[in-house]
């Protein structure tokens, strides 16, 4: 599969997959309060899902989706988790549960082989993009608000973990209810955009073409700054 093509087939992934973590019943939580189903992950400390001994990370994702009721997490977790979907849905099965052989998911910390760029540009940002509402006066008695981490379905149209399918003016509104008394600054849309690195990727999908050197960012991102992200061992943490 030629790597142009794998982006679009990716970017559309990730759009489903936000729609159907949408419909599946999953609830939002701290991660103080976060739970998920022990048939497939183990409930860490802080909050996160560490895949189960003998479970592959293809069956932890999947259970997600088809028991959603049993799951509760933060917006952070939600993006992370829509974008392994994204991916389990367009490379081969078995090399997701190779690359992805001792999947977390907690935050944005994620396995560094999903290699999540973050750039500068969000008014540029396509369909299957993570983007980002900052909600700077938020309340200090609802901090879990204090901003949304969503998926781009289409134009002005987004997935919330939390708020649901919404514009931005919806998702400004939502957030602004969240705000201290005296709150001067209205939530806002930042300029940040996260994406996975399509070209690395795509060399784990069906037929994968790993000599077509078109680049991909050139021809998406060919405007956006440097790629910001952090790498410590085989987790990353992109910084806000």
């Amino acid at each position: 599969m030629q790597r142009l093509q794998f982006e679009m087939v990716l970017r559309t992934r990730i759009v489903e997959s936000a729609e159907a973590l949408h419909r599946s019943g999953v609830s939002f939580a701290s991660f103080a309060t976060a739970r998920c189903n022990p048939q497939f992950w183990d409930l860490t400390e802080k909050g996160g899902f560490q895949i189960k001994a003998g479970v592959t990370p293809a069956q932890g994702i999947r259970d997600i989706f088809l028991n959603g009721h049993q799951y509760a997490f933060e917006c952070a977790t939600a993006m992370v988790i829509v974008l392994y979907k994204g991916v389990l849905n367009s490379i081969l099965e078995s090399e997701f549960n190779r690359i992805f052989a001792d999947i977390l998911l907690y935050d944005w910390q994620y396995d560094s082989d999903l290699r999540l760029i973050q750039q500068q540009g969000s008014h540029k940002a396509a369909p299957g993009d993570i983007l980002y509402f900052n909600n700077p006066d938020v309340s200090s008695e609802t901090l879990e608000w204090k901003g949304e981490n969503v998926v781009k379905l289409k134009e002005d149209l987004f997935y919330g973990h939390g708020i649901g399918i919404l514009p931005a003016k919806g998702i400004i509104d939502s957030l602004n209810q969240h705000r201290r008394p005296e709150a001067t600054v209205s939530a806002y849309l930042t300029n940040e955009v996260i994406y996975p690195d399509f070209i690395y990727l795509s060399q784990f999908a069906a037929e994968g073409n790993r000599k077509n050197e078109f680049s991909l960012h050139t021809l998406y991102h060919q405007e956006y700054s440097d790629h910001i992200h952090a790498v410590i061992g085989r987790r990353q943490y992109i910084r806000g």
